[in-house]
C-alpha cells in the first residue's frame, strides 16, 4: 500500500495525489495518477526506485508525458517526472543531457555550438531519456546516431553503465534498456558549421508547422513505419482523414497523428486507434503497428 505520509513528507509541494494525465501527457487526456512527484536529484529518484521496490509500489517514470496514452482508470502507484533533472552540459565536442532535458534544447543548443549530427531532429517532441528510450528520430537522423554512453538506475535503485555497443538499436526501440531508469546520455557530435546546422534546425522547424497538427494536443506519429510504406499514406489512402470518435480525431492535416479535437477521453483515442488500424488493414492487409505506447490498463 502506498504511504502517502512518507511521500509527501519526502517531496513536500513536488507531490501531488490524484493528477490527472492531462496535466503531465501531450495528449491531454487519461486517468489520474496515484501519486505524481518530480524528485529534483539523481540521487532522489535513486532512492524512489529504492523505496518503491521495498515496499511493492509500481513505480513508473515519465519525461514530458509524449509518445504516451494513459488509461482513463488511471495509474497505480508513484509517477516520477523527470522535468527537474535538465541540465544540459557542453565541453568541447560532447553534450551531457540529464534525462529530463527537452529533446529539442538538447537539438538547438547542439546545432548553435557548430555540433553536427542532430540538427534534423528538431522539434521532436518529449525527454531526452524518452528519445533514447525509444531511438525517437526524424528526417534520416536517430538519437542513437550521436550517442555515446547512457547512465541508469535498475529497479533497486543499482547504477549501471552502458555504451553505445551494449544497447540494440532499432527502428523505434532500444534492446537493453526496457527495464533501466535513464539518468543521463553523453553525446559526441563531429565538427560543423553553426549557421549552417542552425538553418538546417530551422527549415526542419518550418516544415513540421507546415505538414503537422501542432495546434492540437497529440502525442506525436501515432504507428510505426510499415516496410516500405508510411503509416499516414496507407490511412490517407483508406479515406480516414477527419475520422472522430468523441474528441478524438485522424488529424484532417497530417493522418499520421490522433489529436484531441476537444475533450477526448483515453477511451476514445484508444478506440480510434483501433478503428484505424481495424479499416487500414481490411483496405489494405497491413497491420499499423503502435509507437505510442499504452500505460494503464485498456
Amino acid at each position: 500500500m502506498l504511504d502517502r505520509a512518507a511521500l509527501k513528507a519526502w517531496f513536500g509541494e513536488r507531490c501531488v495525489f490524484g493528477a490527472p494525465a492531462a496535466d503531465f501527457t501531450t495528449y491531454r487526456a487519461g486517468g489520474r495518477a496515484e501519486a505524481l512527484v518530480s524528485p529534483s536529484t539523481p540521487e532522489e529518484l535513486r532512492g524512489l526506485a529504492a523505496w518503491c521496490r521495498a515496499a511493492s509500489v509500481p513505480l513508473l517514470v515519465l519525461g514530458r508525458g509524449s509518445n504516451v496514452l494513459v488509461s482513463d482508470r488511471g495509474l497505480p502507484g508513484v509517477t516520477a517526472l523527470t522535468e527537474r533533472l535538465c541540465r544540459l552540459e557542453i565541453k568541447e565536442n560532447s553534450v551531457l543531457a540529464e534525462a529530463g532535458a527537452v529533446w529539442d534544447d538538447l537539438a538547438r543548443l547542439s546545432a548553435q555550438a557548430g555540433l553536427s549530427g542532430l540538427e534534423k531532429t528538431s522539434g521532436i517532441p518529449g525527454s531526452v531519456g524518452g528519445a533514447v528510450r525509444m531511438n525517437a528520430g526524424a528526417f534520416g537522423q536517430e538519437a542513437c546516431d550521436r550517442l555515446v554512453s547512457v547512465q541508469a538506475f535498475d529497479g533497486a535503485g543499482r547504477t549501471v553503465s552502458l555504451f553505445k555497443k551494449d544497447i540494440r538499436f532499432g527502428y523505434r526501440q532500444a534492446g537493453g534498456l526496457e527495464d533501466l531508469i535513464i539518468v543521463s546520455a553523453r553525446f559526441e557530435f563531429p565538427a560543423g558549421d553553426a549557421a549552417s546546422l542552425s538553418a538546417e534546425r530551422a527549415a526542419v522547424l518550418a516544415a513540421r508547422a507546415a505538414k503537422q497538427p501542432l495546434d492540437l494536443p497529440s502525442a506525436g506519429s501515432v504507428f510505426r513505419r510499415p516496410p516500405g510504406d508510411y503509416a499516414s499514406r496507407l490511412i490517407d489512402a483508406a479515406g480516414l482523414k477527419g475520422l472522430r470518435i468523441g474528441g478524438a480525431e485522424v488529424s484532417p492535416k497530417h493522418a499520421g497523428f490522433i489529436v484531441n479535437a476537444g475533450g477526448a477521453t483515453a477511451a476514445d483515442i484508444h478506440a480510434l486507434i483501433r478503428e484505424v488500424q481495424r479499416r487500414v488493414r481490411e483496405k489494405t492487409g497491413v497491420e499499423l503497428r503502435l509507437e505510442q505506447i499504452l500505460l494503464g490498463e485498456f
